[in-house]
């Protein structure tokens, strides 16, 4: 993935999971290590409220829509929801109102196992809102594995050509 080809291959899209995952590890380790300290009534609140707005309504109309298409509204509320920036933001105002505290990291904790677990990112308005495989993605996806075997081939006759001199 690059500016000029915005999409991921299998392979950056492991990786990109992958890094979540480390996060993930991260968070749960400091959890883990400050349970005592954890407040769970703010915990499970901050943990669930994020898809209680940004997942379960548009999850909702998706299995009641006949052809599965859902409002943009769903899309946004989605990525609002599930964005770093909005829940530093909550975390950041939380701070301010309650003061720090350990319950907080259940915010990127319920990210990076999206993330990284189920390998949810942001949903694009030109996708289905729940995954479903895209017969465009799927062509692509095809033909660049086709170029990269032809790409591999050239490389290795050019080099066995080259050693033949």
């Amino acid at each position: 993935m690059d500016m000029a080809n915005p999409f991921e291959t299998p392979n950056t899209y492991r990786l990109h999971r992958a890094e979540y995952l480390v996060g993930l590890v991260v968070v749960a380790g400091l959890l883990i290590a400050h349970i005592g300290q954890v407040r769970w009534i703010p915990a499970v609140v901050l943990f669930v409220y994020i898809d209680l707005i940004g997942y379960i309504p548009g999850a909702i109309a998706y299995r009641r829509s006949p052809d599965h298409r859902v409002p943009k509204g769903y899309y946004i509320a989605y990525n609002i929801m599930h964005s770093l920036i909005t829940q530093m933001a909550v975390a950041g105002i939380w701070m301010l109102v309650h003061g720090p505290e350990w319950a907080l990291l259940v915010l990127p904790l319920h990210l990076f196992a999206d993330r990284g677990v189920f390998g949810n990112f942001y949903k694009p308005f030109t996708l289905a809102f729940e995954p479903e495989p895209n017969p465009a993605y799927t062509r692509l996806a095809g033909e660049l594995r086709y170029r990269h075997r032809q790409q591999q081939r050239a490389t290795a006759e050019a080099a066995l050509a080259a050693g033949q001199r």
